[in-house]
């Protein structure tokens, strides 16, 4: 990139510090700059157009452009900017959306409690754990159980709970208490002759291992997402849930359905949960909630979890925790919007109906010989780059996945490679013929990486 004195590029390079992000290439390379948006694309400031195959950050449901949502900020703002719910105070929008998110709930809830990010409701969740095991005098039951390859957020405790290495590296992570089984990955992990219900079966005997050897009564919870995102698109085998579920039931432990990336419509039901068959104690929510059109996060919880809370913040006189923004009115109202255009629009019901054909072609994919697996529920999917069976390259993790990332980015399309995974997870606005065009990208840039390769690609 040739980036030019007092552009945006240059002026990006001398002010902006990024999150995931390699600071020292940064400086070399500079950013994308994107400028505007439209339906499932967005342009950047040189015009060039892409498909926003990733919604932004798993998270724009309703497209770049949607006026309904700008408006419902407006008028938010005009009518009431801000205001905090500390000190028995509140504001409607945040009262109607605690009534909307417990009316559609897929299990019976009975509480929510707002924060400004997913990593900032799993960290809550993380204290309210130990607060209520403190209320019911186990002081003991302190330890929370997350996935290796789970992604749960980027606090201290939140980061603690992902379980990628690059979230904990030099970062003195994990923190005490917090630990890591199986990952649910059978493509990656199954061995030779396993089949996905015996690899099941394993799963669920490694974390019923781990909660003896740690002691059941210091295991205070168990945190998953439904459908894993950025540990690669992981959709676990057909028996999983309620094998991990009978073992957590066994132990009378809480198990937390992590909704940031699943909920809202994503895996073409309203959550996760429904479409896995979970039965959660605490959800997260965050991203689709508000499309991302404003920071905003929500945890729900059932009276098992919230009545011992209620009780100790009553014996304290006071629940010592709580954020300045943490149901921010202008976010609640773009939320409750955002909600009326999923459910009068069908997006739901359009994500599994476009999600399978999504997948269907995906699947016919796994013809190409860079394409190892295609996997995913609704609008959030997978493809698994191998190298070429002919090829006596030793590639490094990641190496074949970025470099594939990169040519669909030229050719004009936005994903994003979590090793050699690479992620679909575009607005639930798309349409079929929308998937076409995206994929149609998506294998013009397999058959450019196969001739790189040396390989005969499908094109």
């Amino acid at each position: 990139m040739n980036i030019l004195p007092n552009s945006f590029e240059a002026r990006d390079v001398a002010y902006h510090f990024h999150g995931y992000t390699n600071a020292r290439t940064h400086e070399a390379k500079g950013p994308m700059v994107i400028e505007t948006g439209k339906g499932i694309r967005v342009f950047d400031n040189t015009g060039k157009s892409y498909i926003e195959a990733m919604a932004g950050l798993w998270s724009v449901a309703v497209g770049f452009d949607e006026q309904r949502l700008v408006d419902a900020a407006a008028q938010q703002m005009a009518k009431l900017p801000f205001y905090h719910n500390f000190s028995h105070k509140s504001h409607g929008p945040a009262i109607d959306l605690a009534e909307r998110l417990i009316g559609i709930a897929p299990v019976p809830m009975s509480k929510v409690f707002y924060t400004n990010s997913g990593s900032e409701a799993n960290d809550t969740i993380l204290k309210m754990l130990w607060y209520r095991s403190n209320a019911m005098g186990q002081p003991q039951k302190k330890k929370i159980i997350s996935r290796l390859g789970g992604y749960h957020g980027v606090t201290i405790a939140a980061a603690s709970m992902t379980g990628l290495p690059n979230n904990h590296r030099s970062f003195d992570l994990p923190i005490e208490g917090v630990l890591h089984t199986t990952c649910p990955y059978y493509w990656r992990d199954g061995r030779d002759g396993e089949s996905e219900e015996d690899f099941a079966t394993r799963c669920a005997e490694d974390l019923d291992a781990m909660i003896k050897a740690e002691g059941p009564d210091t295991i205070a919870a168990f945190i998953a997402e439904p459908i894993m995102g950025a540990g690669g698109v992981v959709v676990p085998p057909a028996t999983y849930w309620t094998k991990i579920q009978a073992v957590l039931a066994k132990y009378d432990i809480i198990l937390v359905a992590d909704e940031v990336i699943c909920g809202f419509g994503r895996t073409g039901k309203m959550f996760g949960s429904e479409t896995l068959g979970i039965t959660p104690d605490v959800i997260t929510m965050s991203k689709q909630i508000t499309s991302s059109y404003f920071p905003f996060a929500a945890i729900m919880v059932n009276d098992r979890f919230y009545q011992p809370i209620a009780d100790e913040s009553e014996r304290i006189g006071v629940l010592g925790h709580g954020f300045t923004a943490g149901g921010h009115p202008v976010g609640a109202a773009v939320a409750l919007e955002n909600l009326n255009i999923i459910e009068e629009r069908g997006l739901v019901e359009q994500a599994a109906e476009v999600g399978g054909h999504l997948l269907r072609r995906l699947n016919e994919m796994t013809a190409h010989p860079l394409v190892a697996e295609a996997r995913g529920r609704g609008l959030l999917a997978a493809i698994e780059i191998v190298p070429p069976k002919e090829s006596d390259t030793i590639f490094a993790p990641g190496e074949l996945g970025g470099r594939l990332n990169a040519l669909m980015s030229e050719n004009g399309v936005i994903s994003r490679n979590m090793v050699d995974a690479l992620a679909f997870c575009p607005p639930l606005i798309i349409t079929q013929a929308e998937v076409d065009e995206m994929l149609g990208i998506v294998t013009k840039s397999l058959d450019q990486l196969a001739s790189e390769l040396g390989s005969k690609g499908t094109a």
